[in-house]
C-alpha cells in the first residue's frame, strides 16, 4: 500500500488538499481528528495525560484541548512528555486503520499532519510526502477567517511553526494553495507519477 504524508503550515490548505483526495477515492486518517476522538475514546490515554497535566484538563471526563494547549504550548518540556504519551497511540491507531484499508482493497491512502516533518516518529510511515504551501497573507486571512481570531494570534502560531522554507526542503511534492493555481491538476499529476513509478 502507498502512503502520502500531507503536510504544511496552519492556513496552507492542507485539509482542503485532502477533501479533493478522499473525493477521487483515497481514503484519509487526519491526525488531529483522530487523536480528539482517541480523547474520547481510549480512557487510559486521557489518563496518562491527567497524570502528567493534572486534573484540571479534564472536565466531566471529556479533555478540555484548548486547557491542555495552554499549559503545553508554553512548556516545551511538558510537550514533549505529552507528545511521548500522545504520537505512540496515535501512530498504532494508525496502523489499525492503515491495515483496515489495506483489507478493503485499497491501494493507496493520505496521512495528513501538520506536524508531520517535525515528528520523527512518524516519518517512516509514508512513502512520499507532500507540502501543501501559500503565501504568509492568504494562510493569515484564511486562519482568521475560519478560527475568528487575531491576526497577531496567527502570527503567533505561524512563527511556532517550522517555516515553508525548511518543510520544502524535505518534499518530494509541492501543491499551491494560494487560490491562484486549481489544486485538483496538481493533485491528479503527483498520483499519476507515483503510478507510473
Amino acid at each position: 500500500m502507498f502512503c502520502f504524508a500531507c503536510t504544511g503550515g496552519i492556513g496552507t490548505g492542507k485539509s482542503y488538499v485532502v477533501r479533493i483526495f478522499s473525493a477521487l477515492g483515497i481514503p484519509a486518517y487526519i491526525a488531529d481528528d483522530r487523536a480528539k476522538e482517541l480523547y474520547k475514546i481510549d480512557k487510559s490515554l486521557l489518563n496518562r495525560l491527567v497524570e502528567v497535566l493534572g486534573d484540571k484538563i479534564v472536565v466531566d471526563g471529556v479533555l478540555q484541548k484548548s486547557v491542555m494547549a495552554g499549559i503545553i504550548f508554553s512548556n516545551k518540556e511538558l510537550l514533549m512528555k505529552v507528545n511521548q504519551i500522545v504520537h505512540p497511540r496515535l501512530l498504532e491507531d494508525f496502523y489499525e486503520w492503515r491495515d483496515e484499508q489495506e483489507r478493503r482493497g485499497v491501494d493507496m491512502i493520505v496521512y495528513e499532519s501538520a506536524i508531520f516533518l517535525e515528528t520523527p516518529t512518524f516519518r517512516s510511515i509514508a512513502d512520499k510526502v507532500i507540502v501543501v504551501t501559500a503565501p504568509v497573507d492568504v494562510r493569515i486571512r484564511r486562519v482568521i477567517k475560519r478560527d475568528n481570531i487575531e491576526e497577531k494570534l496567527v502570527r503567533q502560531r505561524i512563527n511556532k511553526q517550522w517555516s515553508d522554507e525548511k518543510r520544502l526542503e524535505m518534499a518530494d511534492f509541492v501543491i499551491f494553495a494560494d487560490g491562484k493555481r486549481a489544486v485538483l491538476p496538481q493533485i491528479l499529476h503527483i498520483i499519476d507519477e507515483v503510478k507510473k513509478r
